[in-house]
């Protein structure tokens, strides 16, 4: 007999499903069986690929036993089983990447929180719930010896030699004594009907039957009968008319361990020269590991019915790793390794068809507009990633993206914003940065809002990597307000502004100088109205929002970017600097000009200190 302490985050996960985790307890009985379907998916998968289990023979059925009198439980599988060292890491520590996030997770209502325990893989735990001792035998496959793991919850359990005559895993829950509905075949088989329905291994039962004989003077007899209850059909090879909408959605449910209705689902049969079967679904519901990178993939894998992985992060593209679902292809070896399936054209072909088709069905989910919205403030942030690299489907994600706006209030299209454009208007402008209140009263949009023209406002940080790789949206250019190339799309007056230019001639130079070591150029802003300056950037330079991304990337050696300070002729203080061009007064000017043009845009100023003082100055003297 060996004893083992469990790993720390395993013990906290103990408390938590005893004392606080219980409101919604059936679970666990779902939890049990999908692991145990993952165990006849793994030993399935071994007798069609590994000469090692070719010829072993075994029925893969899952099992489940009550016995009132003993108040036990027992859910007993012939998948692949454990050894020894499979059960200290199974089931005495949390091992799965991510899962630790679980308790970091927990909101406090337990309801709520009980839901999270599929998706960070810690299910067999919420057995604990319902059950104040847990016995778990296992042999593995190939192999002649069997163990059985013991646990009370508290911080130990104890793992000890033991005789199973084949292989597979039996779990044994001695209930708690208020947990006697599930000592109830019709409790049990609602709950399999409800969680586990489309397993796609068979779920057998003995079912307690009354049989009347044909003489009415004979006492009815008892039998027992061992009844399948599930359908254990592959339900996304079953036909779109023979499927109600309820089964679509418990079957979701099944595979996403989401305790919520999807948003929608996406179900294809493909026949012809490719053939396939796929169904998708839309949570409604954001993954807690979305925005982590070593987030679970949603999609499971399989070959002519036979389960291969579900720890694949290419079967769609990264921005799509919301979508939960199956892949069924035809013509894959079911030996196929990662690294071709990485590689494989048939599967590539299946990975473009279901974009298309995915993002196809959300374009059908907009007209829905607040199921959309609801569904864009969850997902939009992932789904705009794919502006940077999916430069085939990136009409098809310009088309579902949403933008907030200097004119208008909550989220709009860029089929809206151009359907809204002047006539004379040649851009889609927008501004991007990280603080929404910023950007409306940012001087860079001031005269946009002169002219009536509406500008996108993009305060995500996603926004600032993606963007500059869009140049059009249905054949009109999309640009950035802070670049050097747009001053003719809004300049006025052009005479008037080179008559300007060459008054000022003499301090935009002497600005210049002032400048050269922090500023690209000095000029005249044809983009101000109110504002002194503003900073923007010349066309080939990246932006500050891109500066920063960059470095938050790891990128810390960029050489440095000098933004270009645009200034207003029209402005007060320009039109008593011409009375005053002393170089003091203009040198303390000129840069607190820049330094309140990097306020505005949010950046850091270097030298605080010397602003400080710049400042005093000018305010003495104004005194």
């Amino acid at each position: 007999m060996a004893k083992h302490q469990f790993q720390t985050e395993v013990t906290q996960l103990l408390d938590l499903m005893i004392h606080s985790l219980y409101s919604n307890k059936e679970i666990f009985l779902r939890e049990l069986i999908s692991n145990a379907s993952d165990a006849l998916d793994k030993l399935n998968y071994l007798t069609l690929t590994d000469e090692n289990f070719k010829n072993l023979s075994y029925t893969p059925k899952i099992e489940i036993g009550i016995d009132k009198e003993a108040k036990t439980l027992t859910i007993s599988d012939s998948g692949i089983g454990m050894n020894e060292e499979d059960l200290v890491e199974n089931l005495g520590t949390i091992a799965k990447s991510g899962t630790k996030s679980f308790i970091q997770n927990l909101s406090g209502d337990a309801k709520k929180d009980s839901s999270l325990i599929g998706q960070f893989g810690v299910g067999f735990y919420s057995a604990f719930m319902v059950a104040n001792k847990i016995e778990v035998t296992s042999k593995k496959a190939g192999q002649d010896e069997a163990y059985t793991w013991v646990s009370e919850a508290g911080g130990e359990y104890e793992i000890t030699p033991s005789q199973k005559e084949t292989h597979g895993t039996s779990i044994t829950l001695h209930l708690k004594d208020d947990e006697n509905e599930f000592l109830e075949f019709y409790r049990i088989e609602g709950i399999i009907k409800k969680y586990s329905n489309h397993i796609p291994f068979g779920i057998w039962m003995d079912k307690e039957e009354t049989k009347y004989s044909e003489n009415e003077d004979e006492e009815p007899t008892k039998e027992i009968k061992n009844v399948q209850i599930n359908k254990a059909s592959a339900l996304w090879r079953v036909g779109k008319n023979d499927i109600k909408d309820e089964e679509y959605k418990d079957f979701y449910k099944q595979i996403s361990h989401d305790s919520s209705d999807p948003f929608l689902w996406i179900h294809t049969k493909a026949e012809g020269k490719l053939e396939y079967n796929t169904l998708f679904y839309i949570p409604s519901v954001a993954p807690m590991d979305l925005f982590r990178v070593d987030f679970q993939p949603g999609v499971k894998l399989y070959v002519k019915r036979v389960f291969i992985t579900d720890d694949e992060k290419e079967l769609l593209p990264i921005y799509l790793r919301f979508v939960r679902g199956i892949i069924d292809a035809e013509d894959l070896p079911l030996n196929v390794s990662r690294e071709i399936l990485q590689q494989n054209r048939i599967l590539e072909s299946i990975k473009k068809a279901s974009v298309k088709k995915i993002l196809g069905e959300l374009k059908k989910f907009q007209k829905d507009t607040d199921k959309y919205l609801e569904f864009y403030k969850k997902f939009g942030r992932v789904l705009k990633e794919g502006l940077y690299g999916d430069f085939e489907n990136r009409d098809a994600i310009l088309d579902l993206v949403l933008f907030k706006s200097s004119k208008r209030d909550g989220l709009i299209s860029l089929k809206e914003y151009k359907e809204a454009m002047h006539e004379d208007q040649k851009s889609i402008y927008y501004i991007a940065g990280e603080d929404e209140a910023l950007l409306r009263n940012s001087p860079l949009i001031e005269q946009f809002k002169a002219k009536d023209i509406e500008v996108l406002l993009l305060d995500e940080e996603v926004d600032a990597i993606v963007m500059p790789m869009v140049h059009e949206y249905d054949k009109t250019p999309i640009k950035p307000v802070n670049n050097s190339d747009i001053d003719e799309e809004i300049k006025d007056e052009k005479e008037e502004n080179k008559e300007q230019e060459a008054s000022y001639l003499e301090v935009i130079v002497k600005m210049k100088e002032i400048l050269k070591d922090v500023a690209k150029d000095v000029k005249i802003s044809s983009r101000l109205s109110d504002s002194p300056s503003v900073l923007i950037y010349d066309k080939n330079d990246p932006d500050f929002q891109m500066q920063q991304m960059l470095k938050q990337m790891g990128q810390d050696n960029l050489p440095k970017v000098k933004p270009i300070l645009e200034v207003n002729p029209k402005h007060e203080i320009f039109v008593k600097l011409m009375k005053d061009t002393n170089a003091t007064m203009l040198n303390d000017v000129a840069y607190l000009l820049m330094d309140q043009a990097k306020l505005a845009e949010g950046m850091k100023l270097d030298d605080i200190s010397g602003f400080a003082k710049r400042l005093n100055k000018i305010i003495a003297k104004a005194l």
